[in-house]
């Protein structure tokens, strides 16, 4: 019996996989508010009556893209928070795996990019907690850190924001370089040095991203500087 009851588990779990798989295939092409259920339980080949026994709707499966799309960074982020010491390493290690995981999941991200701002309300506030989620986690690993010593919790936290936000730009840069960079390919143009548009590549991107994350390190050794010169309401 249990067994059974496994072999059956393990299917659910399966077709609910597959179910995602499909809409975020489809969702290359079109956004959440404009996807038809029956398009997706048609790419899957199952019935419609078969998706509701894995979503409420397609509001729910949106929230589900978002969470294995954002959700699995967490652990990875705080392993590269947890490093202490050599501060480059930790803005190479940050960039290369903004990089990495947008060129292993680029459906996922560009699905992220098009639906922050998109017209299905659950989904937008998916995305909108786990960027807190990741603002309150960055902001707590500041915080022990001895640079961040005199440090107000507001301040601290308006740094982590800014970390969280230059994840979320560096992300969205890296899609729109692989876009082009295959847009060059496809014309003969290709390469990784630039291309005729002079729009950017993954170096130039990865370039400017560490540029930008040394430029707020380097902000935040001198930031307390000029505590004294703010008033009240800015500290």
């Amino acid at each position: 019996m249990s067994h059974t009851v496994g072999i059956r588990q393990a299917q659910k779990l399966k077709t609910r996989q597959a179910l995602l798989d499909a809409a975020l295939r489809l969702l290359e092409e079109q956004s959440l508010s404009s996807l038809g259920l029956r398009e997706v339980t048609r790419a899957v080949g199952v019935a419609p009556a078969a998706f509701y026994r894995h979503f409420a709707d397609l509001a729910e499966l949106g929230v589900a893209l978002v969470e294995e799309t954002l959700g699995s960074l967490h652990g990875l982020i705080g392993e590269i928070l947890a490093e202490t010491g050599d501060a480059e390493l930790r803005i190479e290690r940050t960039v290369d795996l903004i990089a990495r995981h947008v060129r292993e999941q680029p459906a996922h991200f560009r699905f992220i990019a098009r639906e922050r701002h998109g017209g299905v309300g659950r989904v937008r506030a998916a995305i909108a907690t786990q960027l807190r989620r990741f603002t309150e986690e960055v902001a707590e690993a500041l915080a022990r850190e001895r640079a961040s010593a005199g440090w107000s919790e507001a301040d601290v936290r308006m740094l982590a924001g800014m970390y969280v936000d230059h994840m979320v730009m560096t992300a969205s840069a890296f899609l729109e370089a692989q876009e082009t960079s295959g847009a060059s390919d496809t014309g003969g143009a290709g390469g990784t040095g630039g291309n005729t548009d002079g729009l950017p590549v993954e170096e130039d991107v990865a370039r400017a991203a560490r540029d930008r994350l040394r430029l707020v390190s380097l902000g935040r050794r001198h930031w307390l500087e000029n505590d004294a010169g703010r008033g009240p309401r800015d500290r």
